[in-house]
C-alpha cells in the first residue's frame, strides 16, 4: 500500500495554516478550507474575482438537480441521477483601487497567510496587495458559518492602507450565475431581486427540480456611498466606495441568512419558505457580527469539551485528528431532521454530492458517541425516505424496502447496475444502524415508532431477493456485490447473508419486546403492516437456515462461494503506475482473481466484534489483508483496528499513519474534489476503537487501549448514555473518569468497573504496549 504525503500546510495544534500561496494546491486549499455548519456549505474559495484555476463551490444540504439517463430496456436500471448542485455565492466580493481589480491571479502581493481556527470555526486570509499604482493596502478577509442558527453565514472584510490616503471600491453581491463545475452548466432560474438600502435578497429556483433558494444579506461598515448594480440576470450586488487613511484599517461586515425549500410541491413548505424570506431583512438588522462570532466560540467550545483527542508526542496526528474532528461536527450535527452525509459532505461535487451505504457503518459510530440527537436524525432520513427504498425495491421484483446505494432524496441515483441492484449493504445497513442507536440509546419510542417500520420492510425484501438451496436446507443470497466491490455477481457472499440473518433476528426481537411492552401497540403495528405469523415464521426459519460460508478445517469464513478457488494475484507485484485500477486495468479484469478493494469479512467481524474469538479474527486477518489492495481510503482503518486487536501493533500504526491526514496531506492526490468525509469517521474510529480499544457491539461498552510506540501518551473522550467519560492512556497506565454526568458501568480488559467523577486507573498489560 504506497501512499506519499504531498504535505502543504503548516504543523499546529489547533489551526490549519497556509503561508503563501501556491497556485497548484488552489483547488487542495479550497477543500481544505471548507466551511459548513449541515445546513449549508461553502469552499474555501476567494470571496474577490480569480481568474487562476479554481472550483467555486457553494452548497445547500438536500438542493439538487435531476438528470435523465438513456433508457434501458431492462428493469430495474436507473433512469435518472440527482447531484448537489452548485448555488448561490453569498460571499461575492470584487475589490477595485485605480480601476486595478484585485485578482491574484494576476496581481502583486506578499505576506499572504491563510488560517483555519479548529477551535472556533473561523477562517481568516491576509495579504499585502501591490496596485500597478504603487499603492499598498493590507487586506484581511474573515468568514465563518453560525452553528446554532444554521441559516446565517458571516463576512468581514477589513483594509488597511500602507502609504496612502484615497479611496477604493467594494463591490459585494450574491451570484447564482455560478457554473456546476462537474457538468459546465448553470442550473438556476432567478427571481425576486430586491436592493433596499444595505439590503439585497434574490431568489433561486432549480431548473428541474424547482427547488428553491433565497439569499439575502445586509452590509454595514466604513462607506461614505453605495450604488445598486442591476444589469446581471443572476446576481444582485451593490457598490461601495470607502475613503481610507493612511495607516487606519477600514472594515465592511456582511451578514447572510439563506433559506432552502427543498419540497416544492408541498404547499405548507413553500407558505413556510415564505414567511422566512420576508422577515429576512427584519432578523438581519436585528443581528451582530460580533454577537454572532461569540455565538460560535461558546458552541465549537463545547464541542471540544466533550469531543477533543489529544495526542502527546505526534504533532501532524494531533492537528490531523482535530481537523476530522472538527469536519465531522461542521458536515453534520442533527440541525435539520431527515438530510443525510454526502460522500465529499458540502465540500466538493464529487460523488454528485450522493450519501452512500457506509453512512450507518463508518458515521454513524462518531454521531452515537458525541451527539447522539445527531445519530438520530441520520437515521430519519432512511425513516423519511422509505417510500421510494419501497419503490426500489418493486422495480427490483422484491417486497418491502431496497435502500440505495447512492442517494440524496431518497432515490437510487448509482447508474451502475452492478452495484445499484446487488448491493444489499446499505438495507441491512439501516438495520445496523438502529439496532447500534437503540443499543446506545435505549430510545424505545424511535425504536417502535420508526425504526421497527423499517426494519419489517427490510426483512420482506430479504426474504424475496434470497432464495433456498435446491434442497431446500439452505437460504442464502445470488448474484450479489458485497462490501468488497471487485467481486461481482456472487452467491452466498459472507457478509451478505450474515447481515441478513442478523435483520431477520433483530426484527423478531423488536416484535416481542413491542409486544411484551404495550400489546396494544404491537397490535395495531401488526395490522397496519399486514404482517401474518406465516411470515413471520418464514423469516425465522431463514435466519436458521442462512447459509454461512465457513471452513471448519482452517477456520476460515469464506468472502463467497467459490472465492477460495480464485486465480490468485500477488498485490505487491502490481507495478504503482497502474494504480487506481479502475483507471489503468479493463473493467472485467478486476473481477477475474482474488484481490479485495476493501475488508468484506473483516468489517463484518469489526462491526460484531463480541461475535467472534480472537482466535477466528486472527485466522482470517492473516488471511484477507494480503489479499486487500485498499482501492478505497475506508480500507485502511478497518485493518489497523483489528491489527490493534490482535497485538500487531506496528502493523496497526503503518495502517494508521495517514488515516487523519488523508485530505491534509492529500495521499490520495484528490483533494481537490472535496474531503473524504467517511474516512474522516473512520480515523476517529481508528483511534478510538483501534489504539483505544473500544468495542460496542457487547452487553457492555469496553476498552482495552494500546499506545503506538512513538506517542508518549493521548487521550479521548466518548459520551455513553448522557455522561462523558476521559479515557487518558499513558506508555505504563490508563485511567477512566466520567466528566459529567451519572457514574456508569464500563469494562476494561475484561473487568467490569463503575466510572465516576474520580479517576479510576489500570496499568496496560505488557502484550498492549506498543
Amino acid at each position: 500500500m504506497v501512499k506519499i504525503a504531498d504535505r502543504y500546510f503548516k504543523t499546529d495544534p489547533w489551526n490549519i495554516i497556509e503561508e503563501g500561496f501556491n497556485p497548484q494546491y488552489g483547488r487542495v486549499a479550497e477543500s481544505v478550507f471548507s466551511l459548513g455548519n449541515e445546513y449549508m456549505g461553502v469552499r474555501g474559495f476567494f470571496e474577490e474575482d480569480y481568474s487562476g484555476d479554481t472550483l467555486l463551490g457553494s452548497y445547500f444540504n438536500g438542493i439538487y438537480e435531476r438528470r435523465k439517463l438513456p433508457r434501458s430496456a431492462y428493469k430495474g436500471i436507473t433512469d435518472s441521477i440527482e447531484f448537489m448542485v452548485n448555488s448561490v455565492n453569498w460571499l461575492y466580493t470584487r475589490i477595485i483601487a485605480d480601476d486595478e481589480i484585485l485578482d491574484l491571479n494576476v496581481c502583486d502581493f506578499s505576506n499572504f497567510i491563510r488560517k483555519l481556527n479548529l477551535k472556533n470555526g473561523v477562517l481568516t486570509r491576509s495579504f499585502i496587495w501591490h496596485t500597478k499604482n504603487g499603492k499598498k493596502l493590507k487586506l484581511t478577509f474573515e468568514r465563518f458559518l453560525a452553528m446554532k442558527n444554521v441559516h446565517i453565514g458571516a463576512q468581514k472584510i477589513s483594509v488597511k492602507p500602507l502609504n496612502f490616503s484615497g479611496s477604493i471600491k467594494v463591490i459585494l453581491g450574491l451570484d447564482f450565475s455560478i457554473k456546476h463545475y462537474a457538468y459546465d452548466d448553470n442550473f438556476w432560474e432567478c427571481q425576486n431581486k430586491i436592493f433596499e438600502d444595505s439590503y439585497l435578497s434574490i431568489t433561486g429556483t432549480v431548473k428541474g427540480t424547482k427547488q428553491q433558494v433565497f439569499s439575502s444579506c445586509y452590509i454595514t461598515g466604513d462607506f461614505s456611498g453605495q450604488k445598486d448594480l442591476t444589469e446581471k440576470e443572476k446576481i444582485v450586488a451593490k457598490e461601495f466606495v470607502l475613503q481610507l487613511s493612511k495607516g487606519n484599517e477600514a472594515t465592511l461586515t456582511r451578514l447572510v441568512i439563506n433559506h432552502v425549500c427543498s419540497n416544492p410541491d408541498d404547499k405548507n413548505a413553500q407558505e413556510l419558505f415564505k414567511a422566512l424570506c420576508n422577515s429576512s431583512k427584519t432578523e438581519l438588522m436585528n443581528l451582530n457580527y460580533s454577537d454572532l462570532k461569540l455565538e460560535n466560540f461558546l458552541w465549537w467550545d463545547k464541542v471540544w469539551e466533550s469531543s477533543d483527542i489529544v495526542i502527546k508526542g505526534d504533532e501532524l496526528n494531533q492537528q490531523g485528528i482535530r481537523y476530522c474532528i472538527f469536519q465531522m461536527f461542521q458536515t453534520y450535527h442533527g440541525a435539520r431532521k431527515g438530510t443525510n452525509i454526502g460522500a465529499k459532505g458540502l465540500t466538493g461535487e464529487a460523488y454528485n454530492g450522493n450519501a452512500f451505504w457506509d453512512t450507518e457503518v463508518y458515521c454513524l459510530p462518531f454521531f452515537i458517541f458525541n451527539d447522539i440527537e445527531a445519530a438520530k436524525n441520520l437515521l430519519l432520513f432512511r425513516y423519511y425516505t422509505l417510500p421510494e427504498a419501497k419503490k426500489r425495491a418493486e422495480s427490483l421484483d422484491c417486497k418491502g424496502a431496497f435502500y440505495p446505494i447512492a442517494t440524496i432524496s431518497g432515490r437510487e441515483c448509482c447508474d451502475l447496475w452492478q452495484h445499484a441492484s446487488l448491493q444489499l449493504q446499505a438495507s441491512t445497513g439501516v438495520a445496523y444502524g438502529i439496532w447500534f442507536y437503540e443499543k446506545m440509546s435505549n430510545d424505545k419510542a424511535f425504536l417502535f415508532d420508526y425504526g421497527l417500520e423499517m426494519l419489517a420492510e427490510i426483512c420482506r425484501m430479504l426474504a424475496t431477493r434470497g432464495a433456498w438451496t435446491e434442497n431446500r436446507t439452505k437460504y442464502g443470497y445470488y448474484c450479489v456485490m458485497g462490501p468488497d466491490e471487485f467481486q461481482m455477481m456472487v452467491n452466498h457472499n459472507f457478509y451478505t447473508n450474515y447481515m441478513a440473518r442478523f435483520t431477520f433476528n433483530y426484527t423478531l426481537d423488536v416484535l416481542d419486546m413491542l409486544k411484551k411492552n404495550d400489546e396494544k401497540q404491537y397490535t395495531e403495528f401488526i395490522a397496519k403492516m399486514n404482517l401474518s405469523e406465516e411470515e413471520l415464521n418464514e423469516w425465522k426459519e431463514m435466519a436458521d437456515k442462512m447459509y454461512i460460508p465457513y471452513d471448519e478445517e482452517t477456520g476460515l469464513y469464506e468472502q463467497h462461494d467459490g472465492y477460495f478457488k480464485l486465480p490468485h494475484v500477488d498485490i505487491h507485484s502490481i507495478p504503482v503506475e497502474d494504480f487506481p485500477l479502475y483507471h489503468n486495468w479493463s473493467y472485467d479484469r478486476i473481477y477475474r482473481n482474488d484481490m479485495i478493494k476493501q475488508p468484506d469479512v473483516l468489517m463484518l467481524m469489526l462491526m460484531f466484534n463480541n461475535c467472534f474469538s480472537e482466535k477466528e479474527i486472527k485466522t482470517n486477518y492473516e488471511y484477507y489483508e494480503p489479499r486487500c489492495i485498499h482501492e478505497s481510503s475506508l480500507s485502511p482503518s478497518v485493518h489497523s483496528i483489528l491489527a490493534s486487536q490482535l497485538k500487531k501493533h506496528d502493523e496497526a500504526y503503518e495502517f494508521f499513519k495517514f488515516a487523519t491526514r488523508m485530505d491534509l496531506d492529500n495521499y490520495n492526490r484528490n483533494t481537490n474534489e472535496g474531503l473524504h468525509t467517511t474516512s474522516i469517521a473512520a480515523a476517529w474510529m481508528n483511534i478510538v476503537y483501534g489504539f483505544g480499544g473500544m468495542r460496542s457491539d457487547g452487553d457492555i461498552l469496553s476498552f482495552a487501549p494500546s499506545i503506538p510506540e512513538k506517542w508518549s501518551g493521548y487521550s479521548f473522550r466518548v459520551t455513553y448514555f448522557d455522561t462523558v467519560i476521559h479515557v487518558e492512556v499513558e506508555k505504563n497506565t490508563v485511567s477512566f473518569r466520567a466528566i459529567n454526568g451519572k457514574p456508569v458501568k464500563i469494562k476494561v480488559y475484561d473487568e467490569i468497573v463503575e466510572v465516576s467523577k474520580d479517576p479510576e486507573t489500570f496499568d496496560i498489560p505488557q502484550q498492549w504496549r506498543g
